[in-house]
């Protein structure tokens, strides 16, 4: 197929601009595969109405990036097929690592990732997100709102954009692969009752300010009355004091580390005199005094099914599962 450009005079976008999407982007749909060639600096301005001169320095930027070769008696070509990719993620974490990991051993060496963080804060967010549309094959992005997806994430090509982790797509066309954050906490607290059973008191540990979605405190309020269980939400972990007899879920990971060194100065055994359970599954949380109790998705499958959605743009639409890992601490 002979690639063909035609300038959009409404675009935002420079006509250099145009022509340099315009060519990595019938590179990523494959419209252009290694090895063909492109139209001369000469057909192309005749054909496309603009100079030589932008077509030129066009071409040389792609040369710069190895997208594109060039021979003095064939012209150019594509010599690399590589596909770029926009991952924007809420913030670094030991489970955001394990994804990540997860999602970049999945892709072939030819796709490029530039890997951002947005930190939950909504100008970053929209100015990264305005950055980057046209400039990527394929984009993935952690939203900041659970309940639905950010307006300027609307702008990128729903056929190539991937929500991940939480938000809920009000466009059936966008993809995502999200959590759960209410029914499967009853579920995996129900599937640990008769352990939460032998405390005297079970607290859900939940900062005032954290991006964790608050329908998991009324999946936790909801399955303590349901199962008559003493009960209480914490916001500052600093207010009450460890006792013997006591159970904790920590959805941040410092209240769990603040829970652990309290036990050990005061002589109590984690899954004996007092229960911990904590959100989201890490390494280190197997490994952690007897291994830490959690309710966690599998991260390493959530980047695998991201980077296959990558590589195959076959639609995913899904909800992962979340389940009680017990160990020691329960």
């Amino acid at each position: 197929m002979a690639f063909k450009f035609q300038i959009d005079q409404f675009s935002t976008q420079t006509k250099l601009q145009q022509l340099i999407h315009a060519i990595t982007e019938a590179i990523s749909n494959s419209d252009l595969k290694e090895g063909d060639f492109l139209p001369s600096v000469n057909s192309l301005s005749k054909e496309s109405g603009i100079s030589r001169d932008t077509i030129f320095k066009a071409y040389t930027k792609l040369k710069q990036r190895s997208i594109i070769s060039s021979t003095p008696t064939k012209g150019y070509f594509v010599s690399n097929v590589s596909f770029k990719v926009f991952v924007l993620l809420d913030n670094f974490s030991a489970f955001k690592e394990q994804l990540y990991n997860s999602f970049r051993n999945a892709l072939p060496d030819n796709y490029v990732v530039d890997l951002l963080f947005h930190h939950y804060n909504a100008e970053v967010f929209e100015q990264l997100i305005l950055n980057s549309v046209g400039r990527y094959s394929m984009y993935v992005v952690m939203n900041i709102d659970n309940k639905q997806v950010e307006e300027v994430v609307k702008k990128i090509d729903p056929n190539k954009l991937l929500i991940l982790d939480m938000g809920a797509p009000d466009m059936p066309e966008i993809s995502y692969l999200n959590q759960n954050f209410y029914e499967v906490v009853d579920e995996c607290l129900s599937a640990g009752l008769d352990k939460i059973r032998k405390y005297n008191e079970f607290n859900l540990v939940f900062p005032e300010v954290t991006p964790h979605p608050r329908e998991t405190i009324d999946a936790f309020k909801s399955f303590c009355k349901k199962h008559q269980i003493k009960h209480s939400v914490i916001t500052k972990l600093n207010n009450i004091s460890v006792e013997e007899g006591m159970a904790f879920f920590t959805i941040k990971d410092d209240d769990l580390v603040q829970i652990v060194k309290d036990c050990k100065s005061k002589g109590l055994k984690l899954g004996k005199d007092v229960g911990l359970v904590s959100y989201n599954d890490t390494p280190m949380k197997e490994i952690v005094s007897s291994g830490i109790t959690t309710i966690s998705a599998d991260f390493k499958e959530m980047g695998e099914k991201a980077a296959n959605f990558i590589r195959s743009k076959e639609k995913v639409f899904e909800t992962l599962s979340t389940c009680l890992i017990v160990r020691g601490s329960l």
